[in-house]
């Protein structure tokens, strides 16, 4: 039974016939988040006629909304004069990000083109760095003074011009240090309407520095289950605030920027499609892959003099190789997942390494049983052995369970190195843990056989 089309489906065959007078009938009453979805699967030639048919008022969340190779065709083909009234339109750090993506000298012309206090706002924000508190915050905050009455906060709420709904009003002392917080609901519910705001504030409160990494931000408001995070410099002094909603963002970008890590990738990926750009993204994760595979081949060349009368245990290379990386891959996997929700703390990386190593023999010992077996009961010349058969299961087995708990060790151990030495402990999975659990497997491979052989003739 065929699929009925969806409506952007509909405007995506108008866009293609250049329909454009039904194209904005149905695109004025879409949410700014669809449009801009339209917008990105569109020809890339149609991205500003697309926006043009938009409603002014439209434009600013719009604009917010397209990831940066659509926003780049947008904002190219449009005057500094026009760029400006769509920036003053926007949330203080959407249009901080717009700006940032401009060479420095057009963004300083949208901003002198633009109100002051707009203008200021945004030039405060372009200071950070994009990947801080202060890079994804947002200016437009709530603020009360201590010594303000509940009725004139109030008051003073009644007329604030702010883009965003807010349920927190954020109090200060007189040198504009956040000493807390106060919900706008127990403003409303609160009958002493000339109590001072000083006494009802909540002083136990979860503020993020303007250097922080968004990363960390976004731990912090998962750990305390917050909606909003006030954001102060190094003095205390409130500069900002990020929501929900930014952090979602975050997440989003850095779980893509860390599965395009362990893939050997990278996220600029998604912004430039163009072949050249993948492959020299690429490549250098494969040649280090192909370094790692060479190095492997003059393993495999060193012992095979010594094995070239029991090419039957060459045979098992193979499974243990893929066994030593699968195994590296699933520790370094869980260990840099647990490091980017903050849930690993100094105290338990003993511990962790020691589970890990627990895991990895308690596997590696069913595992090096099967094919122990297995290798016991595949050997069909045992004359040609000059040592009884069974040994064959003992020598396999024993070499699979030492070479799948180093890995286990070795794929938690790396991540957590790196994490210490402030390196994105991303990049220790995917092409780096396979390649070193295949050179070491091979290595704890031969040892054990060569040791136990040795013991056996």
């Amino acid at each position: 039974m065929a699929t009925q089309p969806t409506a952007e489906d509909r405007v995506l065959d108008l866009v293609e016939q250049e329909a454009w007078e039904q194209v904005a009938v149905a695109l004025a009453t879409w949410h700014p988040a669809d449009i801009a979805d339209l917008i990105e699967q569109s020809a890339d030639d149609a991205h500003r006629t697309l926006f043009d048919l938009l409603r002014d008022e439209v434009k600013p969340d719009v604009l917010a909304e397209l990831e940066r190779e659509a926003e780049t065709d947008v904002v190219a083909s449009m005057t500094n004069s026009e760029l400006s009234e769509i920036v003053e339109e926007m949330a203080p750090d959407d249009a901080a990000d717009v700006l940032g993506d401009l060479p420095e000298e057009r963004t300083e012309t949208v901003l002198k083109l633009m109100e002051a206090d707009e203008s200021e706002d945004v030039r405060k924000l372009l200071e950070y760095d994009e990947e801080s508190a202060g890079g994804i915050m947002t200016t437009d905050v709530v603020v009360m003074r201590e010594q303000q009455t509940v009725d004139e906060a109030l008051q003073a709420i009644a007329y604030l011009d702010i883009g965003e709904q807010f349920h927190y009003a954020n109090i200060i002392d007189r040198a504009n240090r956040l000493i807390g917080f106060i919900d706008v609901w127990e403003l409303l519910r609160e009958r002493n309407r000339a109590r001072a705001l000083g006494e009802l504030a909540h002083r136990d409160f979860k503020a993020a520095v303007v250097s922080m990494d968004q990363e960390e931000v976004a731990q912090l408001m998962a750990r305390y289950d917050l909606t909003v995070v006030p954001v102060v410099d190094a003095s205390g002094v409130l500069v900002g605030r990020i929501t929900a909603d930014d952090v979602i963002d975050v997440i989003a970008e850095e779980a893509s920027e860390d599965i395009f890590k362990m893939a050997g990738s990278d996220d600029a990926e998604l912004e430039d499609r163009s072949v050249l750009k993948s492959c020299m993204l690429r490549l250098p994760w494969l040649l280090i892959t192909l370094v790692g595979s060479v190095l492997t081949s003059f393993i495999l060349r060193h012992f095979h003099a010594y094995l070239a009368d029991l090419i039957i245990l060459a045979a098992f290379v193979p499974a243990v190789l893929a066994m030593g990386g699968n195994t590296g891959i699933q520790s370094s996997t869980l260990v840099v997942r647990s490091l980017a929700l903050g849930s690993i703390r100094p105290n338990q990386i003993l511990s962790i390494l020691g589970r890990e190593i627990l895991t990895g023999g308690l596997m590696g010992l069913i595992c090096g049983s099967v094919i122990g077996a297995v290798a016991r009961f595949v050997v069909n010349q045992p004359n040609a052995l000059p040592f009884p058969v069974a040994h064959v299961g003992i020598v396999v087995g024993l070499a699979l369970f030492s070479a799948m708990t180093f890995a286990a060790l070795f794929g938690a151990l790396v991540p957590l190195v790196l994490d210490r030495f402030r390196i994105d402990p991303a990049m220790a999975s995917g092409p780096f843990i396979t390649i070193t659990n295949d050179i070491s497997a091979l290595l704890i491979y031969f040892g054990v056989t060569i040791l136990m052989i040795s013991r056996m003739v």
